[in-house]
């Protein structure tokens, strides 16, 4: 690494730790010429993953916009903020590791229905009338009606 003071092309690494979970390495270092110390940081360099909207626009995936839209079904529900990053970044790993570049919103927002079923079922039901853009009240009911009896099967 290049020393940014002096320009000297080798430094020496005197500490290294991973940060964020792992997916940052911050690393100090001494140039071996002018003896200034100072800090890099690696991380993944990856292409960001586009969404494919039902109108077949594309935009690049914006997490705060996830969590944004969760937060709102989740409003004075007993979820908490943390509980609501690790679905997002459930959801976000889960999309990394498809290895596709590609996703159609509708993927992601039945990953959010799945994990929201799971965490609290009133946050569910709103995410999904939103995201299902449910017309009626026999909308909301057939809805009802599909999880009263997936519940009633796993009994």
């Amino acid at each position: 690494m290049k020393c940014p003071f002096c320009g000297y092309a080798d430094t020496k690494v005197i500490d290294s730790r991973a940060q964020d979970d792992n997916a940052v390495i911050r690393r100090r270092r001494l140039c071996e010429s002018c003896g200034k110390r100072f800090t890099t940081y690696e991380r993944i360099d990856m292409i960001p993953i586009t969404v494919i909207k039902k109108d077949g626009t594309r935009e690049i995936f914006d997490k705060t916009k996830l969590i944004g839209g969760i937060m709102k079904s989740c409003n004075k529900r007993p979820v908490t903020a943390k509980q609501i990053e690790n679905l997002v970044d459930d959801v976000e790993n889960t999309l990394i590791g498809s290895g596709e570049r590609e996703v159609e919103s509708k993927a992601i927002g039945n990953m959010v229905m799945d994990r929201l079923k799971e965490l609290d079922e009133v946050a569910y039901v709103r995410f999904a009338s939103v995201y299902r853009q449910f017309k009626d009240i026999n909308t909301f009911i057939d809805e009802l009606e599909k999880m009263l009896s997936e519940k009633r099967g796993n009994l």
